[in-house]
């Protein structure tokens, strides 16, 4: 989800929440500790040089249970660090505490902010040795020779 996609979002909902890729959710008393921009500038395993941009917010739950963010004070701070940062309509990352420090990607299911596991990847594979998935073919699409192969029930074998 983009930073433009979620002030968008945030202007439609009564009440922001995150749910976890496991069904539970952030606690609702939860604060937005960071908003930021994160550029990543790296070599990956095949040689090339590249460059990555996210927006940051960082979720964060203290012993304040009266605290409730509302969406226009989010909204608020998106806004405030475009224009105080600089900050573009970059993809979002989310970082929360559960058991360690996760780092999340962001969707919205209609209802709730979604936060989905990042995966790791190579981004070199062709340089790497990493073969390309195989098509699947169904035994029943595979051509036999009739003349050296066994027809089930009649003693070849």
């Amino acid at each position: 989800m983009k930073l433009s996609e979620i002030k968008e979002v945030l202007k439609t909902v009564d009440a922001v929440n995150f749910e976890l890729p496991n069904g539970n959710f952030v606690p609702e008393y939860f604060h937005v500790t960071e908003v930021g921009l994160i550029t990543k500038n790296f070599i990956d395993c095949g040689g090339t040089v590249r460059k990555e941009t996210v927006v940051n917010f960082q979720l964060w739950d203290a012993n304040d249970y009266e605290h409730r963010l509302k969406p226009q004070k989010l909204i608020h701070i998106i806004e405030l660090s475009e224009k105080v940062l600089g900050i573009e309509d970059h993809e979002i990352e989310v970082e929360y505490q559960d058991t360690t420090i996760g780092k999340y990607d962001l969707d919205f299911n209609g209802k709730n902010f979604i936060l989905l596991n990042k995966q790791t990847a190579c981004l070199a594979q062709e340089q790497c040795g990493i073969p390309s998935d195989k098509s699947k073919v169904k035994l029943t699409q595979l051509n036999v020779d009739s003349a050296s192969s066994c027809a089930p029930g009649s003693g070849c074998c």
